[in-house]
């Protein structure tokens, strides 16, 4: 470390204050701990600050997506829709920030990019790029599983003359697409919601689809008084049901299964979840969907069958449905009149896999069918999702071991997504291997992470000792049971940010725990009990 300015002292560092990291300071605090958030953003809420870009929305239910610590907090705040848009989930964080007197304990506009673990001190140094230095026991990667947004290289891009934006990094102040030609090149989940958002307003939307997407129509009706008194009746009973879940919500697989049913059965049983209108449909109408291939095309042919409903131009439907990947093995997304929108005279699908993009130039992009102009490019391309965040610093363990080396040539390793091993006393939330990378409603699945990091660093003091880390064993193991359980799914064979397939050079490996948040938690809780047995403490 350098000498040139005294690192300030705590007894843990939090890397992040969206969702996890807010949360985790507010238990740590109970704990007696002095704890220092590192903020990049000039605001709480993570991904709520970050992602504010047109129709950004939630699209887990409002009851399923806040906080469980507080009843006070469960009774005071009314959410306005069953899926709240972008400000309204950031107003809220906020509220919980301010209402606990979190944010004095946050430095905002700090961007940490390097931390060492000193083993003779068994503390973590960190540094930030404005040459700030800070020393704590405990170091907490709250850095989030969708935070290190990636634009792909395309040739000549630096020669664009238009304004270009990546969704994760929307600026702050109002954009006018009045009578502007915008491109937007992706059709994920954040996709759709920019593409259905904008197409009214826009001169000229050309939409450039690398991958066709299901989607599932929302269904997002107002909250008043009323129904928030319905909903706060059933917070005790849906704060645990969450945790018994397999994604974190309050739905789950249900006991019927596909063989048993006729066919009129199974076609009332996916129209009723598909009116739903919610990520219900994924997870609840058939569960052999993510294993059974036979499954997964019935349920595949039927949501194709939606989408050719409601697009007119037959050749645009087929460009808009899937082919080559079944229904639940990418990132399902909710949308509201999207197909819709490609019905409009003033939007051109532009299918990439058929017309594939050669490069920019100063006015637009350059297929191999010609050129598209445009005053505005909306990239919605993702995130080096996971691991990303992570890699980013350079975080170094025992023996100067660089993480981002160490997940590069021997492939992704933590334990339970929650340590990993030569990196003692570092948690990570949200991280590879857990179910909180991907298949988790976030505030669930973080919650639960928070608690345990919480519990086990006050084991690891109130037994006096200095350090605690798993073994490279268990590490091990760990990551046999993940492979075992992902390889049973038909999950590995799609392309996607899930297996790592949209970042060049990246391992080709599902990035989170599939095995279901609740029995995860189990897991989770098992160990604690058992006094922590595959971990060494020093």
């Amino acid at each position: 470390m350098s000498s040139a300015q005294p690192a300030s002292s705590f007894d843990a560092i939090v890397i992040g204050a969206g969702l996890s990291g807010i949360y985790q300071l507010h238990k740590l605090r109970q704990l007696g701990l002095s704890v220092r958030v590192l903020e990049a953003g000039a605001g709480v809420a993570g991904t709520w600050y970050w992602n504010r870009y047109p129709g950004a929305r939630c699209d887990s239910t409002a009851e399923c997506y806040q906080y469980w610590f507080s009843d006070e907090l469960l009774n005071e705040w009314n959410w306005s829709e069953r899926f709240p848009a972008q400000p309204e989930t950031e107003r809220y964080l906020n509220y919980v920030a301010d209402k606990f007197d979190l944010k004095r304990d946050i430095q905002f506009h700090t961007r940490v990019n390097a931390a060492s673990f000193d083993e003779a001190a068994g503390r973590w140094h960190i540094t930030t790029t404005g040459g700030e230095q800070f020393s704590a026991q405990f170091l907490v990667m709250a850095t989030g599983g969708l935070s290190s947004p990636q634009v792909p290289a395309f040739k000549g891009y630096e020669n664009f003359k238009g304004t270009s934006v990546h969704t994760a990094r929307w600026p702050h102040e109002a954009v006018d697409f009045a009578g502007k030609r915008v491109g937007v090149m992706g059709t994920g989940a954040t996709g759709i919601q920019v593409i259905q958002t904008i197409a009214p307003q826009v001169g000229h939307l050309t939409v450039f689809q690398r991958t066709a997407t299901y989607a599932i129509p929302m269904k997002n009706p107002k909250y008043d008084a009323a129904r928030m008194a319905e909903l706060r009746q059933s917070y005790p009973e849906m704060k645990s049901l969450v945790h018994n879940t397999f994604t974190g919500n309050d739905y789950d697989f249900g006991t019927v299964l596909f063989q048993d049913l006729t066919p009129a059965q199974r076609e009332a049983r996916l129209w009723e979840f598909w009116h739903d209108g919610s990520l219900k449909f994924w997870v609840g109408a058939f569960g052999e969907l993510f294993a059974d291939q036979a499954v997964n095309d019935y349920v595949s042919d039927f949501v194709r069958a939606r989408i050719r409903e409601r697009v007119k131009d037959p050749v645009v439907a087929e460009k808009l449905c899937p082919k080559d990947y079944g229904f639940g093995t990418r990132r399902v997304p909710l949308e509201t009149n999207y197909f819709e929108v490609y019905n409009q005279p003033n939007v051109q699908l532009v299918d990439t896999t058929a017309d594939p993009i050669e490069c920019f130039t100063e006015n637009g992009i350059k297929t191999a069918s010609g050129e598209h102009q445009l005053d505005m490019m909306i990239f919605a391309t993702g995130f080096d999702a996971a691991t990303g965040a992570l890699t980013a610093i350079d975080v170094r363990g025992r023996d100067g071991l660089l993480l981002r080396d160490s997940w590069r040539q021997d492939g992704v390793r933590t334990w339970m997504g929650l340590q990993v091993h030569g990196f003692p006393n570092m948690f990570m939330i949200m991280a590879p291997l857990s179910p909180a990378a991907a298949f988790c409603n976030v505030p669930t699945c973080s919650q639960q992470q928070a608690d345990w990091i919480s519990n086990c660093i006050d084991y690891t003091r109130k037994h006096g000792k200095q350090s605690i880390e798993p073994t490279a064993d268990a590490e091990a193991r760990w990551g046999e049971h993940h492979d075992e359980l992902a390889n049973a799914t038909l999950v590995p064979k799609t392309k996607s940010w899930y297996m790592g397939t949209n970042i060049e050079g990246k391992q080709q490996r599902l990035l989170a725990y599939v095995g279901g948040a609740s029995t995860y938690r189990l897991a989770c809780d098992k160990i604690a009990e058992e006094g922590y047995p595959e971990s060494v403490f020093s």
